[in-house]
């Protein structure tokens, strides 16, 4: 059996098993999709916007969900009193009520799949789901050439240099800061959901410089940084260049690793920026001696 069909056979059982196909989710009146947007508008209400990008649904087919919910009494959509051009959708107190419902059900389902399975069993699929979960939301990262000066691009800097500040000795002064794409260079964005999760810089060259490398850290173990790294490397490579260099700090202990597991070697050093203690680089396929 191929990656692909492995894939399709595994989410027919899936949808099988959880009920997916059933028009009455859970045993309740509605379907699988009502019912999920439910459970993510919450106790606290989200904006229209955000329920759209965590659940990757177009706009027009969620208006139609929340719409369905509205007709039910279970939630209200109303304009945000702090801006008026944005929709928050709220749940009444019956919408409350039948998500804390569908809570004791789904917790009900959970216990009936390990119901029929041995201890050992248990423990293999729920570590079996607790890795199928964190590959597939590897899978669902984007990474896209950004402007700098893109909402995005100043959320991962602000985080950035605040995480230097935390780790590194004597703190992390930003002004001292020069930024890659300064001049020609480009900016990577990671999104998850539509939200910033990740950034790299590469300035372009013979042999270019990565620089800005952050990953947020709850999406490190995706292997995020290993992918970013991995499309810097190649829009250099694109760009002509021939080898990559980069220098970082001693705080930064997983990314020297990670830096290493990539192949790049230590070199001596080749700029002044203040706070590195290391500098590496790597040469690109094509590249001498590559």
């Amino acid at each position: 059996m191929t990656a692909v069909e492995q894939i399709r056979h595994f989410n027919r059982t899936v949808t099988q098993r959880v009920g997916a196909l059933h028009d009455a989710f859970l045993a309740r009146s509605r379907p699988l999709g009502q019912a999920r947007l439910l459970w993510e508008i919450g106790p606290d209400g989200a904006r229209v916007r955000d329920l759209r990008s965590r659940l990757d649904l177009d706009s027009g087919y969620v208006s139609r969900l929340l719409r369905a919910l509205e007709a039910d009494g279970l939630a209200v959509v109303h304009a945000d009193p702090a801006d008026a051009r944005t929709r928050v959708a709220r749940l009444t107190p019956a919408g409350l009520a039948e998500r804390r419902e569908l809570d004791r059900l789904s917790d009900e389902q959970a216990a009936s799949i390990l119901a029929p399975l041995s201890e050992r069993q248990r423990d293999r699929l729920v570590a079996a789901m607790t890795e199928v979960e964190r590959l597939l939301t590897a899978s669902l990262v984007d990474i896209a050439v950004t402007d700098p000066d893109h909402p995005h691009a100043r959320h991962c800097e602000r985080a950035y240099f605040a995480e230097l500040a935390e780790r590194f000795e004597g703190g992390f002064d930003a002004a001292t800061y020069r930024a890659a794409e300064d001049g020609g260079g480009l900016l990577l964005i990671a999104t998850l959901h539509g939200e910033p999760v990740a950034c790299g810089a590469l300035k372009p060259g013979a042999i270019a410089k990565i620089k800005r490398m952050w990953v947020a850290p709850p999406v490190r173990a995706l292997g995020l940084g290993r992918r970013l790294l991995g499309e810097l490397e190649a829009q250099a490579a694109a760009r002509g260049a021939t080898a990559v260099r980069l220098e970082t700090n001693r705080a930064l202990t997983e990314a020297i690793g990670l830096y290493r597991a990539a192949g790049y070697r230590e070199v001596d050093v080749f700029s002044d920026e203040p706070y590195a203690h290391h500098w590496f680089e790597k040469t690109l396929p094509g590249g001498p001696g590559s």
